[in-house]
């Protein structure tokens, strides 16, 4: 089992007439993928223009839901949960900003599309499936990239974050 934290508005994009409808579609989809996988998922919406005075915290359907305060992003409030070290989580978000600040802190970042993928094909296929490992790339002879140290064949600590990620998705 993963804890997730999801930045909501990244994932679910705003292109939408009914965002109270868009948001309650989300939630669902997440308690299928949770129900398959057994994952503890946190989703984060920004409440920074409209929202409350205070942080706003509901579990929905086995989802926990926050909205940041009024004044505050989504990005903001990932990040206090990604600095507190009471749990590993796995950060969903395309933003760069929350991406940037989970590698530095050791912590598994996945863009929204890869995520999105994992979270499609549970609730297409309703499994738990095993996952797929990603295939190597070619070499390019033309590409000099420079020399680094350790066995060339070893993953670095990012990519084996990543990679173990994607594997509990």
């Amino acid at each position: 089992m993963a804890n997730i934290i999801i930045d909501g508005y990244n994932l679910l994009g705003l292109a939408h007439k009914n965002l109270e409808k868009a948001r309650h579609g989300l939630i669902q989809r997440l308690r299928e993928y949770a129900d398959i996988k057994g994952h503890d998922i946190t989703v984060v919406f920004d409440g920074w223009k409209g929202g409350l005075a205070s942080e706003t915290h509901e579990r929905r359907h086995g989802i926990n839901v926050i909205y940041s305060r009024i004044g505050e992003k989504a990005d903001q409030v990932i990040q206090k949960f990604l600095s507190a070290p009471t749990k590993s989580w796995i950060a969903v978000s395309s933003d760069r900003e929350v991406y940037n600040f989970a590698e530095q802190r050791s912590i598994a970042a996945i863009t929204k599309d890869e995520f999105e993928a994992k979270l499609d094909a549970a609730i297409t296929f309703g499994y738990q499936g095993e996952a797929v490992e990603p295939c190597e790339k070619e070499d390019d002879d033309e590409l000099q990239t420079p020399r680094k140290k350790g066995n060339p064949r070893r993953l670095s600590g990012k990519e084996k974050r990543r990679a173990e990620a994607m594997k509990i998705l």
